[in-house]
């Protein structure tokens, strides 16, 4: 288990370091000038204020929604309850959107953004358990259910937009996932958030692994699993709340990675919700590597401008394809 640990955050330091030397302004070689402690001052201010906390950002975002992943799937048993398809990631990007476009009142602060976002996700997550009803537990219905809460959530942004389309800007980072533009100021926003509501779900860990194997089960080892649920729900919806905040909408990384931490970790959560956590972070921040490397293809080949890549659409397509896995080996969740 700890070698597996050992490959990951070697990965890790990769990944992180492929962001670094990645996108455009600063040539490979002059990232390596700056870190050697050469450089020009236009060289170190991309590098250590833009580049840097943009890889942190990317890093604490990939690991607060993978750890929100899959302290949904593990609380509500289901294979498809991302934040994705729970309403909790739409509805944290409504609560941002009109924190940001509309400034209700000084809403539009930083931490008032967060907030705004956790409310947004807790109304998601409730309006998806009032349509799932009692079908909550079966990964079809939820998927179908999910659907519909994100096209409702989805419009109600829309609106949103429309009443203040002077902040269509400001607001388009929710809508789509990226880390373009992150400074310290995010980092400084997001790690001590991460830290708290992560340990929090750790410390839930063997009440969570009780719940994977049925409310039952947990009951007979003397668990109260409504209220181990809902704090875990709470957990994950903070988690959730945060990422966006930061990053935006960042696509089913808190349904893929999961199911991978799973795979490579096994059902203990004291075990898988760390790796997650480190697997999460891996697979966001070479996404967004990978989006910046796309970025600096030449301009002559994809017409003037050449193409910005958010990372938000790299990690929405590898999601959407395990969605498709996912639903088809669940029970009766063929197509």
């Amino acid at each position: 288990m700890s070698r597996r640990f050992a490959v990951l955050a070697v990965l890790l330091v990769v990944c992180a370091g492929a962001e670094l030397v990645a996108g455009r302004g600063m040539s490979p070689g002059a990232v390596w000038d700056v870190l050697a402690g050469g450089g020009d001052a236009t060289g170190r201010h991309i590098l250590w204020r833009l580049r840097l906390p943009r890889t942190l950002v990317a890093l604490g975002a990939g690991a607060s929604l993978a750890v929100a992943g899959l302290v949904l799937q593990s609380a509500l048993r289901n294979p498809l309850a991302g934040p994705e398809v729970t309403g909790v990631t739409p509805g944290a990007v409504l609560g941002a959107v009109t924190a940001t476009a509309l400034g209700l009142a000084g809403w539009d602060t930083p931490l008032a953004v967060v907030l705004a976002a956790c409310a947004g996700g807790c109304a998601g997550a409730l309006l998806l358990r009032l349509l799932a009803g009692r079908a909550s537990g079966d990964p079809a219905r939820t998927a179908v259910h999910g659907v519909l809460v994100t096209a409702v959530l989805g419009g109600l942004t829309a609106m949103v937009l429309l009443v203040a389309p002077g902040e269509l800007g400001s607001v388009v980072q929710w809508l789509v996932g990226t880390t373009e533009g992150r400074v310290w100021e995010h980092w400084h926003l997001l790690w001590p958030w991460a830290l708290v509501w992560g340990t929090a779900a750790w410390l839930l860990a063997g009440p969570l692994t009780l719940l994977r194997c049925g409310d039952d089960i947990a009951l007979a080892a003397g668990l109260a699993a409504p209220r181990a649920r809902t704090l875990a729900l709470m957990c994950a919806v903070a988690l959730t709340a945060g990422a966006v905040a930061a990053v935006g909408a960042m696509g089913f990384v808190g349904l893929l990675v999961p199911h991978l931490a799973v795979a490579v970790f096994g059902a203990d959560l004291r075990v898988s919700l760390p790796g997650a956590a480190l697997l999460g972070a891996v697979v966001v921040c070479g996404a967004d590597a990978a989006a910046q490397l796309l970025s600096r293809l030449p301009a002559e080949a994809l017409g003037a401008g050449g193409l910005s890549l958010p990372v938000g659409a790299l990690t929405a397509c590898l999601g959407a394809a395990l969605l498709l896995v996912v639903v088809r080996r669940a029970p009766g969740g063929s197509f």
